[in-house]
């Protein structure tokens, strides 16, 4: 009978170094910096048994040190700059944009949802709501 998969979290000081050289692998493909997946384990220096092995079980915790992904809701004026603005005061507040989707606007509005990760030690969320209240353009907005 086969065992039943079970997620732990483990400090990446105690591990072997191949899940580490296999995480980074995995992250150059991400980002586009090695073209295929041999390419990303010369890079590491991992094998590539080793990478195909390991890669679909080892990954990273992204929600380590206080981060949170949450959705904002946001009712814009149909003007130039408008989202363009509100993406710059995201940037300003340290977030870290991971989707936008804006409708066609409807009686010279738009609805939109922008889906942000936040550091908690970066990111003031009632500092943020206050600047976007301030800002031109913003009809609306509240966090979903």
């Amino acid at each position: 009978m086969k065992k039943e998969s079970q997620l732990i979290l483990v400090d990446s000081n105690v591990i072997p170094v191949v899940f580490l050289k296999v995480l980074e692998a995995k992250k150059l493909l991400s980002k586009g910096i090695a073209k295929n997946s041999s390419e990303a384990c010369k890079i590491v220096d991992v094998s590539r048994s080793a990478f195909y092995k390991y890669k679909d079980s080892v990954f990273f915790y992204e929600d380590k040190y206080g981060a949170k992904t949450i959705t904002l809701y946001l009712k814009l004026s149909d003007e130039p700059g408008v989202l363009s603005s509100v993406l710059s005061l995201l940037y300003r507040h340290n977030a870290n944009v991971l989707t936008v989707n804006q409708n066609i606007p409807i009686d010279g509005a738009a609805d939109a949802t922008i889906t942000i990760r936040i550091y908690e030690d970066k990111t003031d969320l009632s500092k943020m709501k206050s600047d976007f209240d301030e800002l031109d353009g913003v009809v609306e907005f509240k966090r979903i």
